[in-house]
């Protein structure tokens, strides 16, 4: 007697999942390539005041430059996703993070290369874009596949938690390059890192006949068959992806605007604060509420709550009690509760990693990546108008505060 299909199907992709030693040498290392992929992101917002007084660049060219990363950004994502689920995430990350790495180390040869500083600059950025577009998509195409659904929200939410980190490091340790060494290096640092990085996965995790052969997929373009094709109708039509995609746009819309205007906020509520208190301790008590909040809605789910019930507990924290402490924010008088609120508004963000990030692997693992993508370029065009993203701590006060000035919308 052959058995059904739906546990035929289910019973090869159990096959296909990481044993718990794998899945723990791969979340290890997706944490160290998040944190990368935004210790090259924000080079160029710690190093923007120091290249625009190399360079000569008003307020309003520095903006363009530093804005134009969402440019790329917003278009990949579908693609990203796309490509994940067609020949494998971790390709997909791999491919991309050597060529974003190689940009980052180039940036300052680019740069020099003739008088069209700000050409070649907004060019540089939007081709990062560009490149670190697909990285989410395919990171949830890859988790989708390879852990499992109990597992999901703590390994997703411990990667997750490399974004905040990753700004930590480059606004620290970028910043010390900054004023030993000069602009050049922080961007020699995180490129470096990240083809440093590149290479570990490429020699340690990877198949190298998997990888040529997915390289000879993509020169030779993506066969479309029946069992491949993305089932848009049957996607679009379903309310529970619409609110998936809607929630995406609501995390990023308010994930910006804290992102863009907190520290306008405490410059201008507070003038007399120390800019470092106010921008790293809200990112500081994200990194342990991410991971708090991974191990929370696994365990709920291993003692016996629907998935779906965890789920949107944790999207209720993550988009409406932090919300709540972010309109404290404007009804307080005291820079301790301001704090306070901040970093409990930012902390609960991350809840959105064991939310609607993993729900959308739950709704439909086989093209996981694809539904990503099309939910975060809503987020994404949210961010392109309303991030800002050079916190005061990442250049220290004087240089902090005309970054702010030029590049807020």
């Amino acid at each position: 007697m052959q058995p059904p299909p739906d546990e035929t199907r289910r019973d090869a992709a159990e096959d296909t999942q990481w044993s718990r030693p794998e899945c723990q040498v791969w979340t290890g290392t997706l944490l160290l390539g998040t944190c990368l992929l935004y210790c090259a992101r924000v080079s160029m917002p710690v190093c923007a005041a120091s290249m625009s007084q190399d360079f000569g660049w008003n307020k309003k060219e520095a903006g363009v430059v530093l804005s134009s990363f969402f440019w790329g950004y917003c278009l990949t994502q579908v693609v990203g996703g796309h490509l994940g689920d067609r020949i494998g995430g971790e390709k997909v990350i791999l491919l991309s993070a050597s060529a974003w790495g190689f940009i980052t180390v180039a940036t300052p040869l680019l740069a020099h290369l003739g008088s069209a500083h700000l050409a070649f600059m907004t060019f540089s950025r939007i081709l990062t874009g560009l490149l670190q577009g697909v990285y989410f998509p395919a990171l949830t195409s890859l988790l989708s596949q390879k852990v499992r659904e109990s597992e999901r929200a703590f390994t997703y939410s411990t990667v997750g938690a490399g974004s905040q980190f990753g700004t930590l490091v480059t606004g620290a340790v970028g910043s010390l390059l900054l004023d030993w060494y000069g602009w050049p290096s922080v961007f020699y640092f995180s490129g470096g890192l990240t083809l440093l990085w590149v290479g570990y996965v490429y020699r340690c995790l990877l198949n190298e006949r998997d990888l040529i052969l997915a390289l000879g997929i993509l020169a030779q373009g993506l066969p479309v068959s029946r069992h491949t094709k993305v089932p848009w109708r049957q996607l679009f039509r379903k309310p529970s992806v619409w609110a998936a995609i809607i929630s995406q746009l609501s995390a990023a819309c308010s994930f910006f605007i804290l992102l863009s205007w907190l520290p306008t906020f405490f410059k201008e509520t507070f003038p007399s604060s120390k800019g470092w208190i106010f921008n790293v301790v809200p990112w500081l008590v994200a990194i342990p509420a991410s991971l708090l909040s991974g191990l929370l809605s696994d365990h709920l789910i291993n003692q016996g709550y629907r998935t779906i019930t965890v789920r949107k507990f944790m999207q209720v924290m993550g988009l409406g009690l932090s919300s709540v402490f972010a309109l404290c924010l404007g009804h307080t008088s005291s820079f301790c509760n301001s704090v306070v609120f901040a970093s409990a508004s930012i902390g609960l963000q991350t809840f959105n990693h064991s939310g609607i990030s993993v729900n959308i692997q739950d709704l439909a693992p086989s093209c996981a990546g694809f539904l990503f993508g099309v939910a975060n370029t809503a987020g994404a065009l949210a961010g392109r108008r309303k991030w800002q993203p050079t916190p005061v701590f990442l250049l220290g006060e004087s240089q902090g505060q005309r970054s702010l000035e030029g590049c807020c919308p």
